[in-house]
């Protein structure tokens, strides 16, 4: 297969040509400051008010309650950071879960070197929370549980609407890290009791560089940039207006087709899980088997480096990863993998595999054709490998 066969759409996805076709105009017809009172400036404001229209619609969330960001980390940050500042006067106990993505566990740990008070909670081995370990962490003065909704490595989707109802009879705030799973499963803030939810718009075939906080009304967070009076005061600096229609595009985009890729994304992910498992020995699927993303494969080969896999699948022309974009140059195994009780050694050869509406049957038989051969020849070259069979044949 000549051409590039990309499944790494955890880390990005392609934008949408609709998406593109949006954008364009506002880069040098439409160019007003959305702040400026002509007409051109009027333009803006309301491409801004579309995008806003459409992604609360989306979440079955007030438009007034969306705020545009610079992608998921700065969301994920201004949500705990504005969130224990504003609150700091009831406590300073933050929850949150071992497996987050580092935008969460990185600002955790600035929090605790200001004085707030982190409980990290595990997960059983396939990545889930336990919902008593969450009762039993919350305390008189915790502010706020932040889970994400779904994880960006195995793929596994957390009981959001348990933990949200949780939150909600405790008065403890709820903030989910959606920005795996947004645009790729339905979400409704009301009825999971979510009060901030963080969103980045090129994982769902939207540009690079946007993305929003959804903040509940009532909710008491504070400014995060300060500066001028855009995004209600809340978030200074002149909006990047194509960037939000390219956002507002590709929402409106995956809610439209949403149905019918989740289950063509699906039925292609059971069928690659099903032929590794039955001609790939001395694998394990990570993450859960039945709640996990419908673009999500993660497995790990014992004996072999995922390293030299990912190389290796690259000269095939096949683009995947170990794991977290964030932390592709670190020699450290996954921390998820590590949550949920892999050994370092079965970490350390892990593969992730996320797929979109345009891969084919026929490209995940040459991915599973490719692995095969990669994963024996990386075996072969192997003196754990080879000490393996050895004590096999005894």
């Amino acid at each position: 297969m000549d051409k590039i066969i990309y499944l790494d759409n955890a880390a990005t996805t392609k934008t949408a040509p609709q998406v593109v076709e949006a954008m364009l105009p506002y880069f040098s017809e439409k160019y007003g400051n959305a702040s400026s009172i002509y007409q051109l400036g009027a333009e803006s404001k309301q491409a801004l008010t579309k995008a806003r229209d459409i992604i609360a619609e989306s979440l079955h969330a007030d438009p007034a309650e969306i705020y545009f960001t610079a992608g998921g980390s700065e969301a994920d940050n201004w949500a705990l950071i504005a969130a224990a500042e504003g609150y700091e006067a009831k406590g300073k106990h933050i929850i949150t879960s071992k497996i987050e993505h580092h935008a969460i566990l990185h600002t955790c740990q600035y929090l605790e070197k200001k004085g707030y008070e982190i409980t990290y909670i595990d997960t059983d081995e396939n990545g889930i929370i336990k919902l008593e370990d969450l009762k039993t962490a919350i305390r008189q003065d915790t502010i706020l549980i932040s889970v994400m909704f779904a994880n960006n490595e195995i793929g596994t989707v957390q009981p959001i609407a348990e933990i949200g109802e949780i939150a909600k009879e405790n008065g403890i705030l709820f903030h989910t890290d959606a920005v795996q799973a947004y645009g790729h499963v339905p979400i409704n803030v009301e009825t999971l009791h979510i009060d901030m939810l963080s969103a980045s718009g090129h994982k769902f075939n939207g540009p690079k560089g946007v993305g929003f906080l959804y903040i509940r009304k009532g909710v008491k967070v504070r400014s995060f940039i300060h500066g001028g009076a855009q995004e209600r005061h809340r978030r200074a600096g002149t909006e990047n207006v194509p960037g939000i229609v390219g956002l507002g595009a590709a929402a409106q985009l995956a809610l439209a087709q949403m149905k019918k890729r989740m289950e063509n994304v699906s039925r292609l992910r059971d069928y690659l899980i099903g032929r590794i498992e039955k001609e790939i020995p001395h694998c394990r699927l990570n993450g859960d088997r039945i709640k996990r993303l419908p673009n999500n494969v993660n497995f790990s080969f014992r004996f072999i480096e995922g390293e030299s896999l990912l190389i290796m699948l690259d000269m095939k022309g096949i683009c995947a990863s170990s794991g977290s974009a964030c932390t592709s140059g670190s020699l450290d195994p996954s921390h998820v993998l590590l949550a949920i009780g892999l050994e370092h050694e079965i970490a350390h050869g892990s593969l992730r595999l996320t797929l979109s509406e345009e891969n084919t049957m026929e490209e995940i038989d040459y991915v599973v054709d490719a692995i095969k051969e990669v994963v024996n020849r990386l075996r072969q070259m192997s003196p754990l490998y080879e000490d393996f069979v050895k004590t096999e044949q005894k």
